[in-house]
């Protein structure tokens, strides 16, 4: 049974003139009569009473009248609801980012978009770069901000939006604590502070130094960045992390990699494939512009 069959019968019921009701919607009276008639079919019951062209609602049609009141009325709210979700400057965003990015990046983003799309909605999801690809890939987010990454269930597209460099970080009273530059390969016998696997950072540290032919000593793994920071302040070794929001508060020496260069990009990432609501494309192509402009 279709909606078009449940409108059909409504306004039979309502006017319970079939050819009236034909004229009010366009169609042959043969038309609706057949669209009637195989209503009648799918539930086993007449739903009019007839006597010659008068027809009249009998105690199935009346109860099926109640049915469908609710059933069109649920359809019509829910095209409603679309079109607005498909509205220009309105619908759902579900965005994810990585932990880093919830020091500063995100909280100054949502402090203007509401300005700038009041009809909105923004879900927000805070998470390591793989617990973020695992949402991508099930669908539960529609874009993340984070460093690029492959799947091996889904094709994903990730456009850059900027660039951070790594800095190494060593304790106040460090013997490395008054140098301004620093290579790489100079800290290989310094016990480290990583972040833990599963982290897209982890993977490019692990990677630089792989470069220049470093095994890390590592220490102790954080689950993030201020945890790492932490534990160089404490003395306990050395680390490679961005310029994150509060290191400056921390008892640390950050000193610029003069080789090899040291950075990670950070851009914007959705499954190819699924599809995304014009909301979500116009937020990912704000996005693209916003810090295109920073």
């Amino acid at each position: 049974m279709e909606i078009q069959q449940l409108e059909y019968f409504k306004v039979v019921a309502q006017l319970q003139h079939m050819t009236r009701a034909a004229e009010k919607l366009s169609i042959s009276q043969p038309a609706l009569s057949k669209s009637i008639s195989n209503i009648e079919q799918e539930l086993g019951v007449p739903l009019f009473d007839r006597q010659g062209r008068s027809i009249a609602l009998n105690r199935y049609g009346k109860l099926f009248l109640e049915s469908v009141d609710v059933i069109l009325a649920e359809f019509y709210k829910m095209k409603q609801e679309f079109g607005d979700i498909i509205k220009p400057g309105h619908g759902e965003v579900s965005l994810g980012f990585i932990h880093t990015l919830g020091m500063e990046v995100v909280p100054e983003l949502m402090a203007i978009v509401p300005k700038k799309y009041p009809h909105m909605e923004f879900s927000l999801t805070q998470a390591t770069s793989l617990n973020l690809l695992k949402r991508l890939e099930e669908g539960a987010i529609d874009l993340c901000l984070s460093q690029e990454f492959e799947s091996r269930l889904i094709e994903i597209n990730w456009i850059e939006l900027w660039t951070e460099e790594l800095f190494v970080i060593v304790p106040k009273k460090h013997r490395f604590a008054n140098r301004e530059t620093i290579a790489l390969k100079e800290i290989k016998d310094e016990p480290f502070i990583s972040i833990k696997r599963g982290n897209a950072l982890r993977q490019i540290v692990d990677e630089l130094f792989k470069k220049v032919g470093v095994t890390t000593n590592t220490k102790f793994s954080g689950e993030e960045m201020h945890t790492v920071a932490g534990f160089v302040a404490a003395g306990l070794g050395v680390s490679l992390i961005p310029n994150i929001k509060g290191l400056d508060h921390f008892n640390i020496k950050k000193i610029r990699v003069s080789s090899p260069d040291c950075y990670r990009k950070i851009g914007v990432a959705w499954a190819a494939e699924r599809y995304l609501s014009p909301a979500v494309n116009e937020f990912k192509q704000f996005l693209i512009e916003y810090f295109k402009e920073k």
